[in-house]
């Protein structure tokens, strides 16, 4: 991920809101105020929502080159600026742009069925039934854990590690960290992992021991596939997508802050 300079006037805004209420009188709030085109036709997509809608809005963009500038009308929004209608055109103007790269994953079934799927969060393995999970994890061609006893581990990247990788209490990094967090669920044995730091660049495969008796699905954000035999993760080199903030309300200063609560 790489900072880039704030973007210049937008021309065109595209408004999207999730079904909540709050965020559809804001859609129509701004949308009189500003005018309003479509997603195919706008310079910066304007996401009013939670923190879940604008992940949505991210991967409706990826690979467009178009921006998304998220405002608050949501519960958490961490991900998302403060809202407010006046002077948006020079906030968006102003706004620093994060580059995010979003993880492949491929995943082969038992029946020998290839899936591939993009995530901005995290792609999770977990056990489907009431037996542990069984995981054998290698990065870059190198075993680095022979076997993993656990509900599920996950590779989540700096966008996603708030979200379920904080859950299961994994690190939160950065927006612009060159990291992946390696981040088991409820480990079982070894019960002392508590997962690892990976560069971006390294790619993570996971086979599933035992995957008749244990089996086990996976996800790339909300893509699941059900009983996978291998899990294969790595960065993606071509898809990107780009997501603005408040020069006075940064990811990075929300990640400090996020830290020294108690």
């Amino acid at each position: 991920m790489t900072n880039m300079p704030g973007t210049k006037k937008p021309r065109q805004l595209a408004f999207v809101s999730s079904d909540a209420g709050d965020a559809r009188a804001a859609l129509a709030e701004l949308s009189a105020e500003y005018g309003h085109v479509s997603m195919e036709d706008a310079d910066v997509v304007v996401a009013l929502g939670g923190d879940g809608f604008l992940l949505q809005t991210l991967r409706d963009t990826m690979g467009t080159g178009k921006k998304v500038y998220g405002m608050n009308r949501g519960t958490i929004g961490f991900l998302m600026n403060e809202y407010a209608v006046d002077a948006l055109p020079e906030r968006i103007g102003a706004a620093v742009a994060e580059t995010i790269r979003p993880l492949e994953m491929r995943a082969t079934t038992m029946d020998g069925e290839m899936v591939t799927a993009l995530a901005i969060n995290e792609v999770a393995l977990w056990r489907q039934s009431y037996q542990t999970a069984k995981i054998r994890i290698s990065v870059d061609g190198k075993l680095r854990m022979e076997e993993l006893s656990c509900d599920g581990v996950m590779v989540a990247t700096p966008a996603g590690s708030t979200a379920y990788n904080l859950s299961a209490h994994g690190p939160i990094l950065p927006l612009d960290a060159p990291l992946l967090a390696l981040t088991p669920v409820s480990p079982f044995r070894p019960r002392a992992w508590r997962g690892a730091l990976l560069p971006n660049r390294s790619e993570v495969r996971f086979e599933i021991l035992e995957a008749a008796k244990r089996p086990v699905n996976a996800a790339a954000d909300h893509t699941e596939v059900k009983g996978v035999q291998s899990v294969t993760v790595r960065q993606s080199k071509k898809v990107t997508a780009t997501l603005l903030f408040d020069p006075s309300h940064s990811w990075n200063e929300r990640i400090l802050k996020e830290q020294f609560r108690y």
